[in-house]
């Protein structure tokens, strides 16, 4: 089946490549929205501009799309986006969708008006087995944005293994974080894993904190020999 991943070089949307990949399917292109608006609705917003670099690391190639990132009209340019795969003989869309009903409804709202299937194999996985099973994949994972309380400014940047897991469900059990960051409590990168034929190497980044959450912005990084 000739797919395509929605993506953002986050976790979720690696790991919803990793997926398609291991399920068999050709997955010709990534598809990344890249927002204007840093409080987008629907679409993951730091470091999105390193998916250039990620789709060179998987070797897949990229289509991107803009958007202003207007709440309800960003919709129009994710469509545009799907038509493109659409028109390249895509049948499947993979999305890292977890839990949000409101991402997934209108995402396969848009797929359904093209006749196209949207796939989101990690649906309401445990939140803590998804995380296992993202570390035990061998994904290298970097938290690249905090906005909930019980993260502060020492997590960005941080790598996300098992003892910053174990750190993770212990704050989770204060607070109403999701371990997995569904409700928007973080945001992540991924810089290497077992589908990354080359590692991301971080160069130079910023750390942009705000009172209660920021943002770790990557400034320069190049790929690396695995």
């Amino acid at each position: 089946m000739k797919s395509a991943v929605l993506f953002s070089g986050g976790k979720d949307s690696v790991m919803a490549l990793n997926y398609a990949l291991n399920n068999g399917d050709d997955v010709e292109y990534l598809l990344s929205i890249k927002s204007e608006n840093d409080e987008s609705y629907m679409f993951h917003v730091p470091n999105i501009h390193l998916t250039d670099l990620i789709s060179q690391a998987v070797e897949i190639p990229i289509i991107e799309v803009k958007t202003s990132g207007v709440k309800e009209e960003e919709l129009e340019d994710l469509k545009e986006g799907f038509k493109q795969l659409k028109s390249l003989g895509i049948e499947a869309i993979y999305t890292g969708a977890l839990f949000s009903n409101y991402q997934r409804s209108r995402i396969e709202k848009l797929a359904d008006e093209l006749d196209m299937m949207v796939i989101s194999p990690y649906w309401h996985k445990d939140p803590k087995e998804y995380m296992d099973l993202v570390i035990g994949s061998g994904f290298k994972v970097i938290i690249s944005g905090v906005f909930a309380e019980g993260l502060d400014e020492s997590w960005l940047g941080r790598i996300i293994d098992e003892e910053a897991l174990a750190e993770l469900v212990k704050i989770s059990e204060k607070t109403y974080l999701h371990l997995a960051f569904e409700g928007g409590e973080a945001e992540t990168l991924v810089i290497d894993g077992p589908i990354f034929k080359k590692r991301i190497e971080i160069l130079d980044a910023d750390i942009d904190w705000h009172n209660d959450n920021g943002t770790y912005n990557v400034i320069d990084a190049r790929l690396v020999e695995k």
